[in-house]
């Protein structure tokens, strides 16, 4: 797995761009301040530094220490402070009641057993109150073929989140398509879910 993401990320250019996810962004709203928040599978940095951008303290979490050197980088330009974190998610000590925001961007390399213990660790890990914002790619992406794995069954839909999230209040469970313009490897129409969801 570290050398899959090794190798992607050697790319001298940010392969999933600097910006943060766009589903990411429009929830700016719901966060506060000083919240603590982990940035899963961070890759590069962009959603973990823009959290920080927030005010929140974050904690980015990235299997790649190629990932995470750029991810330094990115923080250092846009002058926040971001706590880094070499670790695999599948293996990672989540501890309980950690976070108040949880933040999961497509993290579809979990294979369906590993994504039953990944979505138990992040609810564990989430204060009383805490928020899940994750997005995701729907089956019908392998058609669309503009990023993520080829394997169907590593993505998500609208029916398996409210399922595997059923103890918790879904505040926005969305199916849709749209077009996806995030670095080279999240470019073109995209099969699409989104969560937002509180402890």
């Amino acid at each position: 797995m570290r050398e899959f993401w090794d190798a992607h990320y050697a790319d001298e250019n940010y392969i999933f761009g600097t910006e943060p996810n766009v589903f990411l962004a429009a929830q700016g709203h719901l966060f506060k301040p000083g919240q603590k928040a982990l940035a899963v599978a961070d890759g590069e940095g962009r959603n973990g530094v823009w959290l920080a951008q927030q005010g929140l303290d974050v904690l980015s979490l990235e299997i790649s220490r190629i990932g995470l050197a750029k991810a330094r980088k990115l923080a250092e330009e846009k002058r926040v402070e971001v706590r880094f974190e070499e670790g695999d998610v599948r293996t990672w000590d989540w501890g309980k009641e950690r976070f108040d925001v949880i933040v999961a961007i497509f993290v579809q390399f979990a294979t369906p057993d590993e994504r039953t213990r990944l979505f138990r660790d992040m609810k564990q890990a989430l204060k009383p109150g805490g928020l899940l914002i994750l997005q995701g790619y729907t089956p019908k992406q392998v058609e669309y073929k503009t990023g993520g794995p080829p394997q169907a069954e590593n993505m998500y839909t609208a029916e398996m989140l409210r399922d595997a999230f059923s103890g918790m209040e879904i505040l926005h469970l969305r199916e849709h398509e749209e077009f996806v313009a995030e670095g080279t490897k999240h470019y073109g129409m995209s099969a699409l879910v989104d969560m937002v969801a509180r402890k």
